[in-house]
């Protein structure tokens, strides 16, 4: 008798844009047998080439039709930012469970409407943070429980990177915090540097209790490409000192993220985007370590075998739905705030003819932002910078 479990089959909503990223591990997981790619949602049509290795996926613009027509058990949504709770709550109502792309959803309200239409239905939502899919966090929160830099005074992060006017002009929402009318939110802390106050979020783990925000623009866009926030929460690592994001898309050079835990008695330096932390304390030599990442494709397909198999308690989801509450409360402050001041910043050439926006100084401002976990605002530098009386 043949046991062995029937691949679980998969739609793909969105492949041109991020949704290609998703075609390498759904070759893997093919390949092993462990799942099939039996359905692509996408309004334009897909090159063959696209799905060599994936079979003959049937293609459709409506992905909860294409949910009912394959028998689809999990839809992947990796469309644009304004979509994802529409097509979510299609591909839940026909049956499917989700693996969505960050952010789950523009508003509080949409993300409320899809976490009650998954708990009604009974299904399992997984958000794309693939850096929650490390073994970092958990290791920077047990050194940080076992005491090993003191109290804790707070969690800082900051991000420089750099964009260029191509970027914004790859598809008509980029740069946009509406479009027609729907909220989009297309901003620095909540789509390119999202991972960034998500994971901070997570490190901490307590419930946000307040959200001050500073948002700024270089680019000629309604959103913001340079921005800082700062949260509170209770219950958690952090104890209710301040946790800040600083982050810019105008950097003169680019830099891996980095969050730190600041301690009495030490730090704890994490490189998201590396699996990379080093613990240092007076006295003693640095100390690093690496962390393996679990792909967040391969972890939800694990819950649900478990469960299909009959396992009394599966291993919970490593980034489920209800615990993205405290992110979305973060980009529900930023959706609200005022529309971003423009900065001062240099236009240079870039690439292909494209234009980069550089603000000087920026990079010290996000580390220093970060390191005094300050708002912009309460930098001298800043206002040095932004052409303020400091």
């Amino acid at each position: 008798m043949n046991t062995t479990p029937e691949p679980q089959r998969i739609v793909l909503a969105g492949v041109h844009g991020y949704g290609r990223n998703y075609l390498p591990v759904l070759r893997e997981l093919t390949a092993e047998g462990v799942a099939t790619l039996v359905g692509v949602c996408d309004l334009r049509p897909v090159p063959a080439e696209m799905l060599e290795g994936l079979g003959t996926p049937v293609h459709g613009p409506d992905l909860g039709a294409l949910v009912r027509e394959t028998g689809a058990d999990v839809a992947v949504i990796a469309t644009p930012l304004h979509t994802h709770t529409a097509l979510g709550l299609a591909a839940l109502e026909a049956g499917a469970h989700l693996q969505l792309e960050k952010p789950p959803a523009v508003s509080l309200a949409e993300f409320d409407a899809l976490r009650e239409a998954a708990e009604r239905l009974g299904l399992v939502c997984q958000v794309g943070f693939q850096s929650l899919g490390s073994g970092a966090p958990e290791h920077v929160r047990t050194l940080v429980r076992e005491g090993a830099v003191g109290t804790v005074r707070g969690i800082g992060a900051h991000a420089a990177w750099s964009r260029d006017t191509a970027y914004y002009q790859r598809a008509p929402w980029a740069g946009r915090r509406r479009l027609d009318g729907v909220d989009v939110v297309d901003g620095a802390l909540t789509n390119p540097l999202a991972h960034a106050v998500a994971t901070v979020l997570a490190l901490d783990g307590g419930t946000v209790e307040s959200v001050e925000t500073e948002l700024y623009r270089a680019f000629d866009n309604e959103t913001d490409d340079t921005s800082c926030v700062r949260v509170h929460t209770s219950g958690g690592l952090a104890q209710g000192r301040p946790l800040v994001v600083a982050a810019t898309l105008a950097a003169a050079e680019q830099q891996p993220p980095v969050i730190t835990v600041h301690g009495d008695a030490g730090s704890i330096s994490y490189w998201y985007t590396e699996d990379r932390v080093r613990l240092t304390r007076p006295g003693s030599e640095p100390v690093e370590t690496t962390h393996g990442r679990t792909v967040l494709l391969r972890d939800l397909l694990s819950h649900l075998a478990a469960a299909r198999d009959g396992a009394a308690d599966p291993a919970p989801l490593l980034v489920p739905l209800a615990s993205t509450e405290g992110f979305m409360r973060v980009l529900e402050s930023v959706r609200t705030a005022p529309d971003p001041r423009q900065l001062p910043a240099e236009d240079l050439p870039g690439e292909g003819g494209a234009r980069r926006r550089v603000i000087p100084g920026i990079t010290d401002v996000v580390v220093e932002a970060a390191d005094q976990l300050a708002l912009y605002s309460e930098l001298p530098r800043f206002a040095a910078l932004a052409g303020r009386a400091a």
